[in-house]
């Protein structure tokens, strides 16, 4: 069942700019969702838009049921946020600072449940520190912990490991796995096919306010780790010739170079026996390269496909 229902949400800024064209998405409870998507993409008007930030100019969107403009504060309950900026009080002792994010959604105090969650982020012992002391990594840990205070059902990480050590990001991804596991709901925006590869069960692609895809991760590592071996023939031919239909092959620079795609993952790429059809076939090589797949070509792809869709 869907924890996070997006319906055609729709965000115009004064001045005519579309941050979010018709974004319809389902979530579902205890699954971890990465948003990927290059900068001005749209991840974070998304993010701000169903946390309340932001008020939507058309479509609807509803988080364990609540709609987030008619129900907010019963949507806004369910939602913890770490932003991409740091925008804490500088003079606050870091448990003061994570007693209060609690206590702002008016929950009792509970000392054990603020004791454990910085002793997760490794700050109990920065605990009466004031933030102004604190490094920029210990800072987003005080972020991270300020979100999880109130014990939310869904959780935005809007860039989390933007500029964050290493033992930082361990200890976010151990502690999102650990979330997962108790049914919390994670949106994840990233720039970086790596960090959702770590965590993520699907990967979204979000360009120009428009989601271009949604996918189960290991399908989109499929077709990320895909190749091209570009065959360069010394004379060029008008079509494919019958005996290498099999390949898949397309043809390319007006017959003088044939595309052959294969996936890296798999036993085996077949150009051992592509290369002995081709001397059979009476075809011959001037030249090999090989290319692999990138985000970047599905952002491209998908982009082209959006504006041959739109110019129709």
């Amino acid at each position: 069942m869907a924890f996070v229902q997006i319906d055609n949400l729709q965000k115009t800024y004064a001045g005519g700019f579309a941050a979010l064209k018709g974004v319809s998405l389902e979530i579902g409870e205890g699954e971890i969702l990465a948003l990927l998507g290059p900068n001005g993409a749209g991840k974070t008007t998304l993010i701000s838009v169903l946390c309340g930030l932001v008020s939507p100019s058309g479509g609807q969107a509803r988080i364990g049921g609540h709609d987030i403009v008619e129900a907010y504060r019963a949507a806004r309950r369910l939602v913890g946020l770490v932003p991409q900026e740091i925008a804490l009080e500088p003079f606050t002792k870091v448990i003061d600072a994570v007693r209060f994010s609690r206590g702002l959604f008016g929950l009792s105090r509970d000392e054990a449940k603020i004791e454990n969650i910085l002793k997760r982020l490794s700050l109990w012992d920065k605990r009466h520190a004031r933030i102004t002391q604190l490094s920029g990594g210990m800072k987003r840990r005080v972020l991270i912990a300020k979100a999880l205070a109130h014990e939310p059902r869904v959780l935005f990480l809007d860039e989390p490991t933007a500029g964050v050590d290493v033992e930082l990001r361990r200890d976010m991804w151990q502690i999102v796995a650990e979330l997962k596991a108790d049914g919390v709901t994670i949106i994840l925006t990233t720039h970086y096919i790596e960090e959702a590869e770590a965590i993520a069960d699907r990967i979204g692609v979000i360009n120009k306010g428009a989601l271009l895809l949604v996918e189960d991760k290991a399908a989109l590592m499929a077709r990320m780790g895909r190749k091209e071996l570009y065959i360069s023939l010394r004379k060029p031919v008008a079509t494919v010739p019958q005996a290498l239909a099999g390949y898949g092959l397309e043809l390319a620079d007006d017959g003088a170079t044939l595309v052959y795609s294969y996936d890296t993952s798999g036993e085996a790429t077949g150009i051992t026996a592509l290369l002995a059809d081709l001397a059979g076939a009476g075809l011959k090589l001037a030249d090999l390269k090989t290319r692999q797949s990138s985000l970047e070509d599905i952002f491209v792809g998908l982009t082209r496909e959006t504006s041959a869709e739109d110019a129709a």
